[in-house]
């Protein structure tokens, strides 16, 4: 049983609701289902389109959602690598530089908060989707352009007048693409395999990196509950990647990015601030959204800007007490943890992924309709 077989979606024509993650996440006990939504490796074409999950995957590849006909969801969001990119920061639009690490789509539609400021309600997936459409850093396209593009794709407007009963529009498209994010989830894992009563799920040094976990290294004060992740934002201390300041390209968005949200001092500015940049509010400064452990050990490198390239790394930066910072969280001590206790935590940490499934790129995208 995976996660998407006991996630609902409920779907208004604007609104992605709130999906949970109930108590019997912690019971997941097998493997990933191949259902209507993963077909046969190599054999995804256009005649697939029967469910809105599947003409949101569909979109989720289509670099038609892009200004310039290059750049997908896909682009920074790929299958193999966990639906990250890899990398440490990510590239936009026409290979823009940004300044932020791509975060994993797996487990998305549980999250409270979304991108990594949370600037994004968790129950309007559809609302982060229409951003990074018409953000000119991610896809730079105008949504009344997408809507012409998708009419004049016969298969798209067939889809749309299938399922939804009327043309192509924005919210559906938008819509489209949320319902398809959300069966984006983790499978089975050996730390929930030893939640649900298998004690020979982890290893003596695994189950030793847990109790460190609940007990002295204090993780579990933030990551906690199915998704170990609190829903909320914090302050740690995270340093600044200097990339950001140093590549002229990365700065320049930086820049751009801080003015628009009206932060007085973003042309001096050397380190992210965070959610201060929606609410002014000093407290918020170096704020950002806690994110879940699920799939840790393969969505490196690590925190908002990708300065942390291991575990190792970021084990031993909790353990010094976080960063420097003034208005740092008051959870954040010294741990004085013993290098095999770091060794242990690391290892248990690495528990929490799961063996993703092959999934099947679409190997055939609908054409536009040739018009003499």
């Amino acid at each position: 049983m995976t996660l998407r077989r006991f996630g609902v979606i409920l779907l208004s024509v604007t609104l992605i609701a709130a999906v949970s993650v109930p108590a019997v996440l912690a019971s997941l006990s097998s493997g990933p289902d191949l259902d209507q939504e993963t077909s046969v490796q190599g054999q995804v074409s256009v005649a697939s389109i029967e469910t809105q999950a599947d003409l949101g995957r569909f979109l989720f590849f289509d670099k038609r959602l892009s200004g310039n006909n290059a750049t997908s969801c896909s682009s920074c969001h790929l299958p193999d690598e966990t639906w990250t990119d890899g990398q440490a920061l990510s590239t936009g639009y026409t290979s823009v530089e940004y300044f932020r690490n791509t975060p994993t789509l797996l487990n998305v539609s549980h999250m409270t908060l979304l991108d990594w400021d949370g600037r994004f309600d968790g129950a309007d997936m559809a609302a982060l989707v229409r951003d990074h459409i018409a953000e000119a850093h991610f896809m730079n396209l105008d949504g009344r352009l997408l809507v012409e593009r998708m009419l004049q794709v016969p298969e798209y407007a067939e889809s749309f007048e299938q399922l939804f009963g009327v043309e192509v529009n924005y919210a559906n498209v938008l819509n489209s693409l949320a319902v398809f994010v959300a069966t984006l989830e983790s499978t089975d894992n050996p730390y929930l395999d030893f939640k649900a009563g298998n004690e020979n799920a982890l290893t003596a040094q695994e189950i030793a990196g847990l109790e460190l976990f609940e007990g002295k290294a204090g993780c579990s004060s933030c990551h906690s509950g199915d998704l170990l992740a609190d829903g909320g934002l914090h302050v740690i201390g995270v340093p600044a990647n200097p990339n950001i300041f140093t590549n002229t390209a990365r700065h320049i968005t930086f820049r751009r990015f801080f003015k628009q949200f009206g932060v007085g001092e973003f042309a001096e500015l050397r380190s992210d601030p965070g959610r201060f940049a929606l609410t002014h509010n000093e407290a918020d400064r170096g704020s950002f959204r806690t994110p879940s452990l699920l799939e840790i050990g393969r969505t490196g490198p690590y925190m908002h800007n990708g300065v942390m390239e291991t575990l190792d790394d970021v084990v031993r930066f909790y353990n010094d007490g976080g960063g420097d910072t003034q208005n740092k969280d008051n959870l954040l001590q010294p741990l004085n943890l013993t290098e095999d206790e770091i060794g242990s935590l690391v290892t248990f940490l690495r528990s929490l992924s799961s063996d993703e499934p092959p999934f099947d790129v679409p190997t055939e995208l609908p054409p536009y309709e040739v018009t003499n």
